[in-house]
């Protein structure tokens, strides 16, 4: 029987000034998703496959904290549907780094995307996200910037802007 996973997802999001160095020495995994529906008030239903696990997820509205619902789907069931989210997918790298009790989620964008990096870090609380210190290799929060949501990336590429080569 398929898992899922539901719950509330309190997560912050930077813009990266560069990437740190030795950058194989962390987990990682490729990430391709898609999208098959986005409402007008951000709500989305993606589907997502990392290495080998696949999953359907929904995502309600909101950016810092919102609802999210998670169920894996069989190979089968993501064939069938990925079509569906033609025009609407994005590819990364996501390394995972550990940085004072918190792992941060560092996206390095391949395809149209390619150069862009983004760092999301998710947190047990509104109040931990607040009083969270970055390290000096993230720059401007764009937790609240709709311009830096996957789904607006995969839709409409990265901002005008937007600095799509850290060093």
């Amino acid at each position: 029987m398929p898992e899922s996973k539901s719950g509330d997802e309190v997560e912050r999001v930077f813009k990266v000034r560069r990437i740190p160095e030795n950058l194989d020495r962390y987990p990682s995994e490729k990430i391709v998703q898609g999208y098959l529906t986005i409402e007008r008030d951000g709500a989305e239903v993606r589907l997502r496959k990392i290495d080998e696990c696949r999953v359907e997820s929904y995502k309600g509205s909101g950016r810092l904290q919102r609802r999210e619902i998670e169920i894996e789907l069989s190979r089968d069931q993501f064939d069938a549907l990925w079509p569906a989210t033609e025009g609407r997918r994005i590819e990364k790298v996501r390394y995972k780094i550990d940085w004072r009790g918190h792992t941060i989620e560092l996206n390095v964008y391949q395809g149209k995307l390619e150069g862009l990096a983004l760092a999301e870090i998710e947190f047990p609380s509104r109040g931990e996200s607040e009083s969270f210190e970055p390290p000096d290799w993230l720059g401007e929060d764009v937790t609240e910037d709709k311009r830096y949501k996957n789904q607006n990336l995969a839709r409409k590429g990265p901002p005008k802007g937007a600095v799509t080569r850290p060093r």
